[in-house]
């Protein structure tokens, strides 16, 4: 049984696989942290809990003769305010006498073979859950912490749900999802910070004395920094050491937290932001906070990060497609941006028909008065003038082409120049009496308001269900501002950003489980929203609107961390680059597209003859790879931020097949030689290099290594492809 409970030393076992989360109910009442690892035995641990000092520290209540009688000797299962704990607190509750202290404590607990799932929020699926409800020594709430682990893969799933059972209106202040404490507090943080174009990249700290913080105050969760963080031993590398990585299922803002305090312990929290943050529960109401994903490895990041793609490709992304190959597409959006018509976007498909590419996208610019960005977002109606006879023509020309089609929605934005603001000003964010700040030249439609959703998803499933549409990619240019709802009274304002999440996982829903058969791409500007939470509804999401080879070969490492290569879309684009400027080889740029969800974003009309056949071969070659792409498992070899390279295998589960992709950013004269040495392969097994003509087994290829030949060539790729002898056709 994955979860087991000692009642005599009131200890709950926690066990995955490779896995335990231990605590137990200690003398005061109160869940205490033992122990998060790999696994261990269903032993007494009580004989490792520490005593800090406790001189000028407030004791517990009818605890005082206890040698562990400070709040701060405890490892919280969710930590208290206002009573002697001075560590960042889990849950803080304004209660209507202006009381902000709570105190929890056991109330009881059931074990749960169906996961439940959270109201108005995704998260993972499958697992056996622990149900551990606490309440507050002084007052009638309760709160639910849920616990899930999983037989098959080192992750834990925590969140809570807080219920009001007081008679009165309460408040809460904090609402964070988890608690961990750890028993050192010599540890490093790793954070996947950036910015627009220059998505996730690594970024490694000492943890110190005090706290450890990131956030998002956008109402977006990335690109500045993404909500996840790993806590790791300071000798912990790529394949070597422990590391515990945390990952928020939300889409919202949030924080993240490692406090180090001064008992040799530290604490890591976080969930829903709390700054500007207060929600009014009233009595008999629940609260639900978002979920986090744990994942423990003993053997490095590369371990971790591989915990977390299985833990989403078998727990979390759409069954209906997260397996199936993807569309291949061509976009038209860096090959015309605005300036289009049927004829010019005929003429991009005719270019590329029977080359493999199976999918035409229409980008922004299809609708209402849209020349440009400054007008039209809102108004979901096709412009005839620039498309004769509407969209039917271009999809049938799609589809006499052999091609499906593809098209792209801003659903949570309107443009003030547009007939949806002209008709429903109110519908926008805005503080009214002051001037709303514009991005993109657009605002964001106020999706906490029912009447609001029920627009976008009428206006856009009219659309939907008028026309042969296969693939819809949604964006999302902008950040939230202002962070005001006139729908809302003034006591709820700081309710805003948290609404804003509950209405977007209510147009998913709506949207995406209500067009089944349409496959749906996330993006926001490129990766501002690339979470767990969105990858439940988009199979990929556009990794970056930065194409260029060289910085995805950052993206896409950093994207690795803890998000599968299946869920990273990219495309191979024009150079200049439009983003940089900067010239690559167009093989090097499909290389490095292959390694997740692949297209192309390039006017085909330009393109030379032995370009477009390049392209053909490029996709025979996508789709020899594609299942390694699904369900392969990833090791990263070279890092491209602090190396001049840049590499990568993907080998397959049954270990009888092997893709490596190397990339040089700069050619040297007289440089050195060169090695990358490959992981994850049989060391019996015998594998066919293909582009060596030679067959050598598995410990050879990993110890001795591949050498990357000094070809005189900037922005290089080398790849390998590999399969156990007897395989080879």
């Amino acid at each position: 049984m994955p979860v087991f409970y000692d009642e005599q030393t009131k200890t709950f076992f926690l066990e995955g696989k490779n896995l335990s989360y231990v605590f137990g109910i200690n003398a005061a009442g109160f869940p205490e942290h033992y122990y998060f690892g790999s696994r261990i035995g269903r032993d007494d641990l009580r004989y490792a809990l520490g005593v800090g000092g406790n001189s000028a520290e407030a004791c517990v209540p009818g605890m005082t003769d206890s040698g562990r009688n400070s709040y701060n000797n405890y490892g919280a299962e969710i930590s208290s305010y206002g009573s002697g704990d001075y560590h960042e607190c889990s849950l803080q509750i304004l209660f209507p006498n202006g009381c902000r202290l709570n105190e929890f404590r056991y109330h009881s607990h059931r074990i749960l073979e169906k996961k439940p799932g959270i109201p108005g929020m995704p998260s993972l699926q499958g697992g056996t859950t622990l149900l551990l409800t606490v309440k507050d020594k002084n007052s009638e709430v309760y709160v639910d912490l849920y616990y899930t682990v999983y037989e098959d893969i080192a992750v834990l799933c925590r969140h809570m749900e807080v219920h009001n059972r007081t008679g009165k209106t309460i408040s809460l202040l904090r609402a964070y999802s988890f608690t961990l404490e750890l028993p050192r507090n010599d540890y490093d943080v790793l954070t996947l910070e950036g910015a627009w174009a220059d998505e996730r990249t690594p970024q490694r700290i000492p943890m110190h004395h005090g706290v450890v913080s990131i956030d998002s105050k956008t109402g977006s969760s990335s690109a500045r920094l993404n909500p996840f963080m790993a806590v790791l031993d300071r000798n912990t590398d790529e394949y070597n050491g422990n590391a515990i990585g945390l990952n928020l299922v939300y889409s919202g803002s949030y924080v993240l937290k490692a406090e180090v305090g001064s008992k040799g312990s530290a604490r890591i929290m976080g969930g829903i932001n709390d700054f500007d943050f207060q929600w009014q529960l009233c009595d008999g109401e629940t609260f639900a906070t978002p979920e986090v994903v744990m994942v423990y490895s003993d053997c490095g990041l590369n371990a971790m990060s591989r915990t977390f793609h299985d833990a989403y490709r078998r727990y979390l992304i759409n069954p209906r497609f997260v397996m199936k190959h993807r569309p291949v597409v061509i976009n038209n959006w860096e090959a015309t941006y605005f300036n289009f018509d049927n004829e010019r976007l005929m003429g991009i498909i005719d270019v590329v028909k029977g080359s493999g590419i199976d999918t035409f996208v229409l980008d922004d610019g299809w609708f209402g008065a849209r020349a440009a960005d400054n007008a039209g977002l809102g108004d979901w109606i096709v412009n005839t003038e620039k498309l004769k006879g509407g969209l039917h023509t271009v999809i049938e020309y799609c589809h006499q082409s052999g091609m499906k089609f593809g098209l792209w929605f801003e659903p949570e934005m309107v443009n003030p120049d547009s007939n949806l603001y002209r008709a429903h000003p109110d519908w926008a964010i805005h503080m009214p009496g002051m001037e709303p700040a514009l991005s993109r030249n657009q605002m964001v439609l106020d999706i906490t308001r029912t009447e609001v959703r029920d627009y976008i998803v009428e206006s856009v499933s009219k659309i939907l269900r008028e026309n042969d549409i296969d693939y819809v990619k949604w964006d999302f240019n902008r950040v939230l501002t202002e962070n005001y709802s006139i729908a809302l009274p003034p006591e709820r304002q700081q309710e805003f950003h948290h609404r804003y999440a509950l209405g977007l996982y209510d147009l998913c829903e709506r949207l995406v489980n209500g067009f089944p058969s349409v496959f749906f791409e996330g993006c926001a500007g490129g990766g501002a929203r690339f979470d767990p939470a969105m990858l439940h509804y988009f199979p990929q999401i556009w990794t970056s609107d930065d194409t260029d080879a060289y910085m995805r070969t950052r993206i896409q490492y950093g994207t690795s961390y803890c998000y599968p290569l299946s869920s990273m879309s990219c495309h191979t684009s024009i150079c200049p680059n439009h983003q940089t400027g900067r010239t690559t080889p167009f093989t090097t740029r499909a290389d490095i597209a292959h390694l997740g969800a692949t297209g192309y974003e390039l006017d085909t009309t330009k393109m030379t003859k032995e370009e477009v056949a390049e392209v053909a071969d490029q996709i025979r070659a996508y789709h020899e790879m594609e299942d390694l792409i699904l369900d392969g498992e990833l090791f990263r070899l070279e890092d491209p931020h602090v190396s001049n390279y840049f590499a990568v295998a993907v080998v397959s589960r049954d270990k009888t097949e092997a893709h490596i992709t190397a990339f040089r950013t700069l050619c040297y004269p007289n440089d050195e030689v060169k090695r990358i040495y490959p992981r994850g392969l049989c060391e019996e097994t015998r594998y066919f290099i293909r582009e060596l003509g030679i067959t050598l087994s598995g410990a050879t290829i990993m110890k001795m290594g591949l050498l990357l030949p000094n070809t005189t060539t900037d922005f290089k790729t080398f790849v390998f492809h590999l399969k156990k002898e007897d395989s080879v056709h």
